[in-house]
C-alpha cells in the first residue's frame, strides 16, 4: 500500500522553559478543542487564540507545541492516522473473504465500519465531523490535508475495487468509490433523518450501519456492473 506520509513544519517553541510548560495533558487538550472548533466552524473561522481560550491553555503554548495554524490542523490528522492504518488493514484482508460478493462486502466494511466506531467515540466525534467538512467544503488548507492522508487510501480502496470487478475500468471504479463517499460522509455528519422519519430514528443509530454497508454494495455493483449508457444532454433549458 502507498504510505502516508504529511510534511509539518517544525513546531515553533515559545519561550518558556521546556520543564515548566510540556504536558502531555495540555498538548491532548490544545488537539480536542481544535478539533472541535475546526469540525464547527471552519478553518477560516477560527483563530489560534479562540483554540488556546477552549483549551484553557496560554496562548503561546499552542505555538510552542505545534507552531503555526496549518501545521496544528494538520497535526490532528497526524494523531488519527492509526485509523487510516486499520482500514488499510482491513482492507489488504478483504481479498481472503470468499466469492465476490462477500470480498465486496468486506471492502465496504473495512471503508466504512472504522469511520463509524470513531464517530460512535467520545474522543473521535469531532474528527469524523471535521473529515466530512472538509471533503465537503474544501479549503487550500483542506486540500493538501486531504492530498496528504486520504488520497493513499482512496486509491487504494479503488484499486480494490478495479481488481475485483477486473472486466471495468479503473475509472469507473473512482466514481464508485466517490458515490460511496458521499453516502458515508453524509451518513455521519447530518442530523437530518431525526425529523425526516418523525422522531423514530436516531442520526447515526448503531442499526443503521449495516444498512450503509448493503446500500453501497448494491450501488457499487450496480455502477460496476451497469452496462455503457449514452451521456445524457445536460444544455441548459430555454427561458
Amino acid at each position: 500500500m502507498s504510505s502516508i506520509q504529511a510534511q509539518i513544519p517544525a513546531p515553533v517553541k515559545a519561550s518558556a522553559s521546556k520543564a515548566a510548560t510540556e504536558r502531555p495533558d495540555r498538548r491532548e487538550a490544545i488537539l480536542l478543542a481544535a478539533e472541535r472548533l475546526f469540525s464547527q466552524q471552519g478553518y477560516h473561522a477560527v483563530s489560534l487564540r479562540q483554540i488556546a481560550l477552549a483549551a484553557d491553555v496560554p496562548l503561546a503554548l499552542v505555538g510552542y507545541y505545534f507552531g503555526p495554524k496549518q501545521a496544528l490542523f494538520h497535526a490532528i490528522f497526524e494523531h488519527w492516522q492509526a485509523t487510516i492504518a486499520r482500514r488499510l488493514q482491513r482492507l489488504q484482508a478483504a481479498g481472503q473473504a470468499g466469492d465476490s460478493e462477500q470480498t465486496l462486502t468486506a471492502i465496504v466494511e473495512a471503508f466504512v465500519e472504522p469511520v463509524l466506531e470513531m464517530r460512535a467515540s467520545a474522543e473521535g466525534e469531532y474528527y469524523a465531523l471535521l473529515v466530512a467538512r472538509e471533503l465537503a467544503f474544501r479549503t487550500p488548507e483542506a486540500q493538501s490535508v486531504l492530498e496528504d492522508y486520504f488520497d493513499p487510501l482512496a486509491h487504494a480502496f479503488i484499486d480494490a475495487l478495479a481488481e475485483l470487478f477486473a472486466g471495468n475500468s479503473r475509472a469507473r471504479a473512482a466514481w464508485a468509490y466517490q458515490f460511496a463517499l458521499g453516502a458515508l460522509i453524509h451518513h455521519i455528519s447530518d442530523n437530518r433523518v431525526a425529523r425526516l422519519s418523525r422522531g423514530q430514528n436516531l442520526a447515526n443509530a448503531p442499526e443503521a450501519a449495516g444498512w450503509l454497508v448493503r446500500f453501497i454494495c448494491a450501488g457499487i455493483g450496480a455502477v460496476m456492473l451497469a452496462p455503457p449508457t449514452p451521456v445524457p444532454n445536460l444544455s441548459p433549458l430555454p427561458h
